[in-house]
């Protein structure tokens, strides 16, 4: 208990300290002012962000004679121009990029829905055909193997005539030959008989 009460009281005089401490961080955006006189003595007529790019006229040790792309001309302090983009400018460059292309890609993506719409609608028709396609050529073989079933019930039976089919061609024949006696006695009767029918 009483290794307990200085840890307790330690932890009572640092606790505000450990409440209050925050993170920060530097900013890289600088402010450099544009002068007309040579040793930048006079009050700046321009205010220059950093990242503003520079064309060096002349340039000494402190001093440099600069021109801007508008083709303003002044002097700045030469500790203050680096060769290398600064951060700011290259982050701005790349967040510049990145959202041309999430714009690219949004664009092409709207460019290929309707494509990609026809194609499903496309593969589809296309597997549906192949099913149907399937179906008819089971069915084909089906109707082949019928046809080479009959064919060969038809070479087996070339040289034969079904039974029922002779029966009944020899029972009209003789019914017809029957018929036709009975006419041609009676009409050679009655023109024997002056046409009186005698039986």
């Amino acid at each position: 208990m009483r290794n307990a009460f200085p840890a307790t009281l330690l932890l009572t005089f640092l606790w505000p300290a450990i409440a209050f401490a925050e993170t920060v961080y530097v900013t890289d955006n600088l402010r450099l002012g544009l002068h007309q006189a040579s040793d930048t003595s006079d009050r700046a007529f321009r205010t220059l962000e950093s990242g503003q790019a520079l064309e060096i006229i002349s340039r000494d040790r402190n001093y440099a004679n600069v021109r801007l792309p508008d083709g303003v001309e002044g002097f700045v302090k030469a500790a203050y121009l680096v060769e290398e983009k600064p951060a700011k400018l290259i982050v701005a460059e790349t967040q510049a990029a990145n959202d041309a292309l999430q714009k690219e890609l949004a664009d092409t993506k709207a460019a290929f829905a309707a494509p990609a719409a026809t194609i499903a609608s496309l593969e589809a028709q296309l597997a549906e055909t192949r099913e149907t396609a399937q179906a008819s050529t089971a069915q084909v073989e089906e109707l082949t193997a019928q046809v080479s079933d009959f064919r060969g019930r038809q070479d087996a039976f070339k040289y034969s005539m079904p039974i029922k089919w002779v029966g009944g061609a020899m029972f009209v024949c003789l019914l017809a030959g029957f018929l036709a006696g009975l006419w041609w006695v009676d009409r050679a009767s009655r023109k024997r008989h002056g046409g009186i029918r005698i039986y």
